[in-house]
């Protein structure tokens, strides 16, 4: 079995033992399992979130989260190796944003089903879907004199083949919050 990218022997040793023999059928579900794998960090999912207003620098990111630099970018590389979030050069600086519009939809789709079941978490914020002709896309860039829009990087289809997320450990940062809250009670 090949390795994907971004795994290491023991994690494709994890996953060949846990889908040797997947129900027939069900053999598509591996990209999807990955996928879900990443986006299952708080982290994560606090990065994208600030990727879905704008593109942002590793240092913007550090900033915003309060983490380090190696962690930040241990996130990113996972993240650009789903093809989640993709980068470009600026100067010296890479700048990052999300790869695929589809993304926000799926924000859209998380924070419904959990609202369904009781809780309440914002993973991106309307203001932010009005920006772009793309009903969920987004355009903003707080970073002044940035005169390139998120809207233009996630407008772009990518042709590239998925990449498979590295194995990172789960990061345990207290405090930091994904707007997670309950919904208040309706009269």
């Amino acid at each position: 079995m090949a390795i994907p990218t971004g795994l290491t022997n023991a994690d494709a040793q994890r996953s060949s033992r846990a889908s040797a023999n997947p129900p027939e059928g069900d053999e598509d579900v591996t990209a999807a399992a990955f996928l879900f794998r990443t986006l299952g960090d708080p982290t994560r999912l606090l990065i994208l979130r600030h990727l879905a207003r704008g593109e942002h620098r590793v240092v913007d990111l550090m900033s915003h989260l309060g983490l380090a630099q190696s962690t930040v970018s241990g996130h990113l590389a996972c993240l650009r190796d789903c093809g989640l979030v993709r980068s470009r050069a600026r100067g010296r600086a890479s700048l990052y944003s999300l790869a695929r519009p589809e993304l926000l939809d799926l924000f859209d789709a998380t924070e419904s089903f959990l609202e369904a079941t009781g809780e309440r978490v914002v993973l991106h914020h309307t203001e932010v879907r009005a920006r772009t002709g793309h009903e969920h896309g987004t355009g903003h860039d707080h970073h002044a004199g940035h005169e390139h829009s998120a809207a233009d990087d996630i407008g772009e289809a990518s042709t590239a083949e998925p990449h498979r997320p590295p194995n990172h450990r789960r990061a345990q940062h207290p405090g930091m919050e994904l707007g997670h809250e309950k919904p208040e009670p309706q009269a």
